[in-house]
C-alpha cells in the first residue's frame, strides 16, 4: 500500500493536468479541423493524422469510431492508418504520465516512436491501398460518425464542457484501466523477484518478445500501462522492452484487432500489427543499444519503501492533495456511470414499447468498450432523419431509439462505425 500511495501521488498531478488539456483540445478545438486536414493521399496526410492523433486521449477501442468517421469525412486510408496507430500509443496525459515516472528522454521518445511507427504505417497503407470492407468513397453526408458535432458557443460554455469531458467523461473511460495498472504495479512490486529478469540478461531481443507475448492481446490504456513498465524495470527489464509495452500495449488487443480486421480489412490489418511491432522493436533496440542506460534511470517509483520515502510521503501535501481529488472524481464518475446505465427498460421480442404515444425500439449494439464508443454510437443514431431521441446503455448494450426513421439506415450507420447492431 505505501508503493501504490507514492506511486499515486508521484502521478496524479501530472494526471489532473493532462485530463485538464485533453478537455481544452476537445471542447475548443471543433472536430472538423481534423479531417480536414487528412484528406488525399500522400506524406502530408498521413504526417497530419498522426500530428493530430498523438495528443488525443483516445484509447484503443475509442479511437476506432473516431478513425471511421474521418474516413467518411474524406481522411485516405493511409491517414487514417496512421491515425489507428498513434493516437492508442499516447496523448497529453499519458505524456505528462511518462515524464513524471519514467523522466523526460521517456516522454520525448515515446511520441516519437508513435510518430515513426504511425508514418510508417500510413505510407505502407496508402502504398498498398486495396482490400477494405469500408466503402471506398467516404461519404460527406456526415450521417454515420458525428464528426460536424456543434462545439458550445461562449468561452464559459467550452470551459464547462472541457471540465465534463476531463474529469468525468474521460475518467469513466480510462478511470478503471488506471487503476487496475496501479494495483499491478504494486503485484509486480511485490511478488516478481528481484533477479526474475536476470534471466534475460544480455538478451535484449529475447526480453522484448516475451513483453510483445503478453502485452498485444491486453488492453492496457497509454496512461495505464506506465506504471507496470515502471514496475518492471525496477525488476530488471530493459527500458527498451518496457518501450514495446508501452507501444503494443495500447494499440494492440483483441478487441481493436478485431474490429480493425472486420471494418477495414485483413491486408490494412497486417500493415497495421507490422508498424506497431516492427516499430516498437526497432525503438526498443536503438534505447538499449544507441543509448545511455542512465538516461532511463526509474526515480518515480522507490524499488522499497524506506523511512526517508515514507518522510518523503508525509511532506508532499500537494502530491497527496492531488490523489484525494483524483480519488473523488473516480468515484463521482463510477458512480455516474451506474447511474446513467439503467436507460434503457424496453423487453425483448421486437421491444416496441408505447410511453406517453411514442413508439420506441431498442437494439443490441456490441463492440463498445467506453464512453467514447457509447458517444459515436448516440450520435451516429441520432443522425438519422427521423429519430427522435436515443439513449444507449454502455453497461447493458442496448440502445432504445424514438422517431420515424428507416430501420436499415440507421442499422448501416451504426455498422459503419465497426460496431455490430440487431434489433430486439
Amino acid at each position: 500500500m505505501q508503493e501504490l500511495i507514492h506511486l499515486i501521488n508521484e502521478m496524479s498531478p501530472y494526471l489532473l493536468l493532462g485530463f485538464l488539456m485533453a478537455g481544452v483540445m476537445h471542447a475548443f478545438i471543433p472536430r472538423v479541423v481534423y479531417s480536414r486536414y487528412l484528406s488525399g493521399r500522400g506524406f502530408r496526410s498521413v504526417l497530419n493524422a498522426a500530428l493530430l492523433g498523438i495528443p488525443l486521449p483516445l484509447c484503443s477501442c475509442g479511437v476506432i469510431p473516431t478513425a471511421m468517421s474521418l474516413r467518411r469525412e474524406g481522411a485516405s486510408k493511409g491517414a487514417t492508418v496512421s491515425f489507428l496507430i498513434a493516437t492508442p500509443q499516447t496523448g497529453v496525459d499519458s505524456i505528462f504520465a511518462t515524464f513524471s515516472l519514467l523522466g523526460l528522454p521517456f516522454a520525448i521518445i515515446r511520441p516519437l516512436a508513435a510518430l515513426c511507427t504511425a508514418l510508417f504505417g500510413g505510407f505502407l497503407a496508402d502504398r498498398c491501398e486495396g482490400e477494405c470492407s469500408v466503402q471506398e468513397a467516404p461519404s460527406h453526408r456526415h450521417t454515420a460518425g458525428g464528426g460536424d458535432a456543434v462545439l458550445p458557443e461562449g468561452f464559459a460554455q467550452k470551459l464547462k464542457e472541457a471540465l465534463r469531458y476531463a474529469f468525468v467523461e474521460m475518467m469513466q473511460d480510462i478511470g478503471k484501466w488506471l487503476m487496475v495498472g496501479l494495483l499491478v504495479a504494486a503485484l509486480i512490486t511485490l511478488f516478481v523477484p528481484d533477479d526474475f529478469f536476470a534471466l534475460f540478461a544480455g538478451n535484449t531481443l529475447l526480453s522484448i518478445l516475451f513483453v510483445l507475448l503478453f502485452s498485444m492481446p491486453m488492453y492496457l490504456c497509454a496512461t495505464g500501462s506506465i506504471p507496470i513498465a515502471v514496475a518492471l524495470m525496477l525488476k530488471g527489464l530493459t527500458p527498451g522492452a518496457a518501450l514495446v509495452l508501452l507501444m503494443a500495449g495500447p494499440a494492440c488487443n483483441a478487441a481493436s484487432i478485431l474490429v480493425i480486421r472486420k471494418v477495414l480489412g485483413r491486408r490494412t490489418l497486417m500493415l497495421y500489427l507490422l508498424a506497431i511491432v516492427g516499430g516498437a522493436v526497432c525503438f526498443a533496440l536503438g534505447m538499449d543499444y544507441l543509448l545511455p542506460r542512465h538516461w532511463f534511470a526509474v526515480t518515480g517509483m522507490a524499488s522499497s519503501v524506506t523511512p526517508d520515502c515514507c518522510l518523503e510521503m508525509e511532506t508532499d501535501y500537494f502530491g497527496t492533495a492531488c490523489s484525494i481529488l483524483m480519488g473523488l472524481l473516480l468515484i463521482h464518475a463510477w458512480i455516474r456511470s451506474r447511474c446513467s446505465d439503467d436507460a434503457c427498460t424496453c423487453g425483448g421480442d421486437g421491444c416496441s414499447c408505447e410511453a406517453d404515444g411514442c413508439i420506441s425500439r431498442c437494439y443490441r449494439v456490441t463492440g463498445m468498450n467506453c464512453n467514447h464508443c457509447r458517444t459515436n454510437v448516440e450520435r451516429a443514431i441520432r443522425s438519422v432523419t427521423g429519430v427522435t431521441e436515443v439513449t444507449v446503455s454502455l453497461a447493458d448494450e442496448e440502445a432504445r431509439v424514438e422517431g420515424d426513421y428507416d430501420e436499415e439506415a440507421l442499422l448501416q450507420a451504426v455498422r459503419q462505425l465497426g460496431f455490430d447492431i440487431t434489433p430486439q
